[in-house]
């Protein structure tokens, strides 16, 4: 990456005068990281959406559809460059992958999609009835999708973690969390859907529930699992420094999003439930209403937990800052995600438990989040002028890697040129020696004779 005092490998000018990047730069250096802009807006706009105070009024409804729309251009945009990344530079793939830290980020593609589902349906179509039954089910078609890619980065990613990667509790971060989290945040969208397809399809809104639930178990368990060598991490070997302190608030995502997806599956089978069949279980008339209220604890106590994390991150965050402050770059976006499915989940907590503090507290926290959004995307926004928010970790290393290689091959070629001319140098003050020897010994010898 480039460094504000150190030579930029091509140009070999100190980076603070690199020129700006080129449009085929830019693309090159698109990581997967760009799509947690997609996640951290969209976190706001289901903020606004779900806000305690206000929220149907026309302005907070037209500003939800404003950031909708604004996301969804985004999304686009985002995922016609990813293509052309890989399609311009195929090679490029493989080192992402390859790559401990920015292959973790392909996660933030699933999990970005699902934010534009949620606004969708909670919005769009059941706010406005847009599109009717053939655009909720295509929504459904988009979640289904949306489960397949997010499957791929439980497995798949984690698997190459263990098999492709080097890794050490060194350099954990909480950004282990990234593949593993896309089912949470999957489970939450199934938990929106449901409602909607009731009036069209019992069966449907109850394979969506069971494999929602489905999928924040399997999140929830893994989640915890990697909280735990985190946190073991973090006494160990201190908070993160610079701007990887940041990472510090990622575990407010699947705590907060494992809950508020919590919250929705118990209202959504107390609405399925019961089912007219031979099950014991589901055809009781108190299966739903047990269900819920078990969903209502368990999401209370993930609250609890993210609350904590929430805690730890101002306190890491504090000691950083006091060490001095760190440079802007692409990863600051994950601020707004964790936190604003935070705030999420206490407003949604404050309407189940009719918790009036709660209520509080998660409006001024998801203004807060508003806040820290706006300020972080007026400074993406004025940092993309000369690409230099473009950077790719990988790209950087291999290219610093060319730059040496380059430095080290022309001082070696220098050095032979100098040795050949200091080596040709001497062989002609020694012929010029001899020479000078011969002529005077000649001429002695005539002055003798």
């Amino acid at each position: 990456m480039d460094k504000s005092g150190e030579n930029h490998p091509r140009t070999g000018k100190p980076c603070d005068f690199a020129p700006p990047k080129t449009l085929k730069d830019c693309v090159r250096h698109f990581t997967p990281a760009w799509f947690a802009v997609i996640m951290g807006t969209g976190a706001v706009d289901i903020l606004w959406h779900n806000y305690p105070y206000l929220n149907d009024t026309r302005t907070f409804k037209t500003i939800t559809l404003i950031i909708f729309f604004l996301n969804l251009t985004l999304f686009v945009i985002f995922t016609g460059l990813t293509i052309s990344r890989y399609v311009l530079f195929p090679d490029i793939w493989g080192i992402m992958i390859r790559h401990p830290v920015q292959s973790l980020y392909i996660g933030t593609f699933p999990m970005g999609a699902t934010t534009l589902i949620n606004i969708g349906v909670g919005e769009i179509y059941q706010q406005y009835g847009f599109g009717h039954r053939g655009f909720l089910y295509a929504l459904w078609a988009f979640w289904w999708a949306d489960i397949v890619l997010s499957l791929v980065c439980v497995f798949a990613v984690v698997h190459v973690m263990k098999t492709r990667q080097d890794h050490a509790l060194s350099r954990m971060t909480a950004i282990w969390l990234l593949p593993i989290v896309t089912v949470i945040v999957a489970s939450s969208t199934g938990g929106i859907l449901a409602p909607a397809l009731m009036p069209f399809s019992r069966y449907d809104a109850l394979i969506t529930l069971t494999v929602s639930a489905f999928l924040v178990s399997v999140g929830l368990v893994l989640a915890l699992m990697v909280l735990t060598t985190y946190f073991l991490r973090l006494i160990i070997y201190g908070v993160p420094q610079g701007a990887s302190v940041i990472s510090t608030f990622i575990p407010l995502g699947p705590m907060a999003q494992g809950g508020y997806s919590i919250l929705l599956l118990g209202q959504g089978f107390r609405s399925v439930l019961p089912l007219a069949n031979s099950s014991q279980v589901l055809s009781d008339s108190h299966t739903g209403d047990i269900i819920n209220v078990i969903c209502v604890v368990a999401a209370f106590v993930l609250w609890a937990l993210a609350t904590m994390w929430l805690l730890y991150a101002f306190l890491a965050v504090q000691e950083v800052l006091r060490q001095g402050l760190f440079p802007f770059k692409l990863p600051v976006w994950g601020l707004i995600f964790p936190n604003g499915v935070y705030a999420n989940l206490s407003i949604q907590l404050s309407r189940e438990l009719d918790i009036t503090s709660i209520r509080v507290w998660g409006a001024i926290y998801a203004l807060l989040t508003l806040i820290v959004w706006a300020a972080v995307f007026l400074k993406t926004v004025s940092m993309l002028r000369k690409g230099q928010i473009f950077e790719s970790p990988c790209i950087e290393e291999i290219d610093m890697g060319r730059g040496v290689s380059s430095a080290s091959a022309g001082k070696t070629q220098r050095d032979l040129t100098d040795d050949a001319e200091a080596g040709n140098g001497v062989a002609g003050r020694n012929t010029a020696a001899q020479w000078s020897g011969t002529t005077v010994s000649t001429i002695t010898a005539s002055q003798t004779l």
